[in-house]
C-alpha cells in the first residue's frame, strides 16, 4: 500500500464546466485529491491560504483578480512556499504566460491538453519541477524577452555564478532535465541537480521555470534554437 499522501490540487477557473471536467478526471486518481474550487483569482488566493494545496491549476483570465496577480500573491505569501501554480491558458502565444512565469508560476499547460498530459503536469509540478513545453515556451519567451530586459546587464547578473553553473543554466534554458545535463557535461545527475540548485539560490529564482526565463534574458540560451 502506498503511504505517500495524495497530491492536493486547487482548481481555479471561472468556467464551471472546465472545473467539473477537471474534477471528474482528478477524482479517478488515487494519488490526487481536489481540495477546493475557486471562481475568481481572489478566491483562489484565499483558498490557497486555507487549504495549502500542492498545486493550483490557475486560469489566467478570471474576474476580480486575474490569474497572474493571484499567482504573484500566492508565490509571495509567507507559509505558501511549497504551493506550486500551474497556469492554464487557451493560447500558446499568450503574452500573459510569460508574465505568469515571472510572477512565480511553475509552468503552464494548454487547456486543450489531453487527460494524460494534465495528470503528468500536476505530478511534475507537485514534485518541484517546472513544466515547460519546449514547442511553446521557447517561442513565447523569445518573443517577449527583448522588451523585458532586467535593469542589470547580463554580465552583472551572471557574475555570481561559476563557469560550470553558467553552463548548467544554459542547458536548463534549453529544456534539459538533470539527467540530460549530466550526460552533456559528463556529470552525475545528482551533481547536475546540485549545480541547478546553487544557480537558483544565487539568482533568486523560485524554481526551474524562472531559471529558464533568466537563461533567455541573459542570452545564455537562444529561444530560436
Amino acid at each position: 500500500m502506498n503511504s505517500t499522501p495524495p497530491i492536493k490540487v486547487l482548481l481555479a477557473d471561472d468556467e464551471r464546466l472546465v472545473r467539473s471536467g477537471f474534477r471528474v478526471l482528478l477524482d479517478l486518481e488515487d494519488d490526487i485529491t481536489v481540495v477546493g474550487e475557486a471562481t475568481t483569482g481572489a478566491e483562489a488566493v484565499e483558498l490557497a491560504r486555507a487549504t495549502r494545496p500542492d498545486v493550483v491549476l490557475m486560469d489566467i483570465r478570471m474576474p476580480r483578480l486575474d490569474g497572474i496577480r493571484a499567482t504573484a500573491q500566492i508565490a509571495a505569501a509567507a507559509g505558501m512556499e511549497q504551493v506550486r501554480v500551474l497556469i492554464l491558458t487557451t493560447y500558446d502565444t499568450d503574452e500573459n504566460v510569460f508574465d505568469a512565469l515571472q510572477a512565480g508560476a511553475s509552468g503552464f499547460l494548454l487547456k486543450d491538453a489531453g487527460p494524460a498530459e494534465l495528470l503528468h503536469a500536476i505530478r511534475v509540478v507537485a514534485a518541484g519541477d517546472a513544466l515547460l513545453a519546449p514547442r511553446v515556451t521557447r517561442r513565447l519567451i523569445g518573443q517577449f524577452t527583448a522588451q523585458r530586459r532586467a535593469a542589470k546587464s547580463a554580465q552583472e547578473r551572471l557574475a555570481v555564478l561559476t563557469d560550470r553553473e553558467r553552463e548548467v543554466l544554459a542547458l536548463v534554458g534549453q529544456g534539459m532535465s538533470n539527467d540530460e545535463i549530466g550526460a552533456a557535461l559528463f556529470l552525475s545527475p545528482a551533481t547536475a541537480r546540485t549545480h541547478v540548485s546553487r544557480a537558483m539560490v544565487k539568482l533568486g529564482a523560485r524554481d526551474r521555470a524562472q531559471l529558464v526565463v533568466i537563461a533567455y534574458q541573459t542570452g545564455l540560451s537562444d529561444p530560436t534554437q
